[in-house]
């Protein structure tokens, strides 16, 4: 086994995080489930929905989980890929003429630890 620096497995690309609510679709799936599917389809390493208690929306609203309605609940899907997979994700979207607001930020990424054979 050789060692590895950080350096040396380091990657550059970019962190994209999508915004939007639990009730919106795309088709009949809920659009952020529909987002990790096509993450996956287009061979990006992996995605996370994540939920939040309250936002404000692009529009002024607040948007926020109660007890009688979870469909306005704020949810965020993000994802760490490199440039060409961005630039294949947004095409893809722009193609579906899905809109959502994003961020999109410059970043290192990498993995930590050898792999193990027990996977």
């Amino acid at each position: 086994m050789s060692a590895y620096t950080i350096s040396e497995i380091a990657m550059h690309g970019f962190q994209l995080t999508f915004f939007t609510q639990q009730d919106r679709l795309h088709g009949k799936q809920p659009l952020a489930q529909w987002l990790l599917s096509l993450v996956k389809s287009l061979g990006i390493r992996g995605g996370t929905l994540s939920g939040a208690q309250q936002g404000i929306g692009h529009d002024g609203i607040a948007h926020a989980v109660n007890l009688f309605d979870l469909g306005d609940q704020p949810v965020q899907v993000t994802l760490v890929a490199t440039p060409e997979e961005v630039d294949k994700l947004l095409k893809h979207l722009a193609q579906e003429n899905v809109q959502l607001f994003y961020v999109k930020a410059a970043v290192e990424f990498g993995t930590t630890g050898q792999a193990s054979n027990d996977d």
